[in-house]
């Protein structure tokens, strides 16, 4: 049986991605989301999820001058064990529910030996890797993402001082791993070819080597689409 006629893609409430977020995706963390889906099996059991939101970097946020709406493809994880080509499959039906015109950016974390494969599958734009950086970092919370650690300081004028109330001189400065980068350009032709003629960086290759899978075996407690 095809994978089209195994599985169904559909938009989702947002909130039945929290568990898959914050328990079965590596990054253990809620990203911001405005559109989410859902691919479900022939039991109506949810598989796995994709998500998309307003990319939390505002340099990124105004590549296109605010000419054409930019978002982030920012989760992407499905339970093990499912068809070969079911990753490609999903995300390609969920680029065509997204609405158009619309740039795409998404990342994968050299951090976690990812490449990419599912966006060179899927045709998107090589851009090379993300600028250098440094995020912030508590001795003795090295699990803690550097989002939640400055999520303490939220709104605070000078928020460096308030972490250096906090943690004092456990707080330090630690390099992030590069990620690459890639884009996908939903519209119609002309407005694909000026998104296109609009990429501030330069196309390059697709990236290769072997990639590293991570633990992604928690299966979530609430899986069926009741009607």
């Amino acid at each position: 049986m095809s994978i089209k006629n195994k599985y169904s893609v559909k938009s989702i409430d947002s909130y039945l991605c929290k568990e898959w977020c914050l328990k079965k995706h590596y990054a253990k963390r809620l990203p911001p989301i405005e559109y989410a889906f859902g691919i479900y099996d022939l039991d109506n059991y949810l598989q796995g999820i994709c998500t998309f939101g307003t990319p939390v970097s505002s340099t990124l946020r105004n590549l296109w001058n605010n000419e054409f709406k930019l978002m982030e493809l920012n989760r992407l994880v499905i339970n093990e064990g499912l068809h070969k080509n079911i990753l490609s499959y999903f995300v390609g039906q969920c680029l065509k529910m997204m609405p158009k015109p619309l740039v795409i950016a998404s990342y994968a974390d050299t951090s976690k030996n990812h490449h990419g494969y599912i966006y060179q599958a899927t045709n998107w734009l090589y851009t090379g890797l993300s600028i250098p950086f440094k995020d912030i970092a508590v001795k003795g919370l090295e699990n803690q993402h550097h989002s939640t650690i400055e999520d303490l300081v939220r709104g605070k004028e000078n928020r460096m001082q308030a972490l250096k109330d906090i943690f004092g001189n456990r707080l330090y400065y630690v390099q992030r791993a590069q990620k690459h980068r890639y884009f996908y350009f939903i519209g119609s032709k002309n407005e694909c070819k000026k998104m296109k003629q609009m990429l501030p960086y330069k196309i390059e290759p697709y990236p290769k080597g072997e990639n590293k899978r991570y633990d992604a075996s928690y299966i979530p407690l609430t899986q069926i689409e009741l009607f």
